[in-house]
C-alpha cells in the first residue's frame, strides 16, 4: 500500500493533504503517482454501486463519506514515469501549471488543519511576490535528515529570506536549525531552474539544488520561508503515524471521547508500570 493511503483515523493521509489545498482556496489538485499506487487514483473517484446501494438504503451519512473524496476538488493525475527525485516529478506539473504560481505539497506530510500553514504561504507569496517555503525548526541532531536553511529575518516574526539551502547536511554543516518541510509555493520559474539541474545522488534531481539557485540570487525574485511551529505529522515514520492517529482521534466528533478516556486508563497503566519496575 503507498504510505498516502495509510488510513488516519478515518481517512487516507492523501484525503488530508488534499484538503489543506482546498482550505486554502486551490481547488484544482494534480496528483503525481508512481508504480503501484493505482489505488490512491481510486480513491478520488466516484463508486456508482456503492452510491446506489447507499442511497436505496436511505443511508445518507454513509453515502456523504463516500462522496466527500470525489467532491473535494478537480483532482488530475500524472504518472512521473521514473522515479528521479522530487525536483523531476514537480517538473512533471509544467504543462498543468502554465504560467501560474502553484503549490507543492508532500503526501506523507500531514499538518494539522487547526495550525494552518498552506494559506499564510500563499499570503506571503502574493504579499512578496515570491517563491516561499515552508521551515521548522528541528533538534541540531535531525538536521541531516532535511535539507537545511542559512536565513536573514524580515520585518514579520515568522517569515524570513532564505539566503542559502544545502541538503541533508551534517550536524557542523548545517547553516541553522530549520528545516524545509513538504510545502511549498512557488512561481513558475522553477521550471526553467529545474531543467538546468544536473543529477544527483541516485541520478536523481533535487528541488532543494533549484530552490537554492533563488536563494542565491540566481532568479527572477527571492525566495522567502515561512517558520511553521504548528503539529505536523510524518506518516511515511512508523512512529509518527500512530502518533498522528492518536492526536488527531482524540479531537474526533465520533471517536474522540471514547479515545480520550481509554488513552487516559493506558498512561495510567503504562505509568503504574514505569513505577513499579523502578521500585524494584
Amino acid at each position: 500500500m503507498p504510505k498516502e493511503m495509510l488510513p488516519i483515523v478515518d481517512k487516507p493521509a492523501i484525503q488530508y493533504v488534499v484538503e489543506e489545498a482546498v482550505a486554502a482556496g486551490l481547488n484544482d489538485v494534480l496528483i503525481i503517482t508512481g508504480r503501484n499506487k493505482e489505488n490512491l487514483t481510486s480513491h478520488f473517484d466516484n463508486v456508482p454501486e456503492l452510491e446506489q446501494t447507499l442511497e436505496k438504503k436511505g443511508d445518507s451519512e454513509r453515502l456523504d463519506k463516500v462522496n466527500e473524496a470525489s467532491d473535494l476538488a478537480e483532482v488530475h493525475f500524472l504518472r512521473q514515469g521514473q522515479p528521479l527525485g522530487l525536483g523531476h516529478a514537480v517538473g512533471r506539473a509544467r504543462k498543468h501549471v502554465g504560467n501560474d504560481s502553484f503549490a507543492v505539497l508532500l503526501g506523507d506530510d500531514l499538518i494539522d488543519s487547526r495550525d494552518p500553514l498552506l494559506e499564510r504561504m500563499v499570503e506571503v507569496h502574493d504579499q512578496r511576490g515570491a517563491s516561499v517555503v515552508a521551515l521548522m525548526e528541528v533538534p541540531p541532531e535531525q538536521v541531516h535528515l532535511y535539507g537545511c536553511a542559512a536565513i536573514e529575518a524580515t520585518d514579520e516574526p515568522d517569515v524570513v529570506r532564505i539566503t542559502g539551502l544545502v541538503e541533508k547536511p551534517s550536524r557542523e554543516e548545517a547553516p541553522s536549525n530549520l528545516a524545509v518541510i513538504g510545502r511549498y509555493v512557488l512561481r513558475p520559474e522553477i521550471f526553467g531552474l529545474i531543467d538546468k539541474l544536473e543529477p544527483g545522488r541516485g541520478g536523481e534531481y533535487q528541488l532543494t539544488d533549484a530552490l537554492n539557485t533563488l536563494a542565491t540570487g540566481g532568479g527572477e525574485a527571492p525566495i522567502f520561508g515561512v517558520v511553521f511551529g504548528g503539529r505536523r505529522y510524518d506518516t511515511g515514520d512508523r512512529a509518527e503515524w500512530i502518533k498522528a492517529n492518536l492526536l488527531l482521534g482524540v479531537e474526533h466528533a465520533e471517536l474522540g471521547d471514547e479515545l480520550r478516556e481509554w488513552v487516559i486508563r493506558f498512561a495510567d497503566r503504562l505509568r503504574g508500570a514505569a513505577d513499579s519496575s523502578g521500585a524494584e
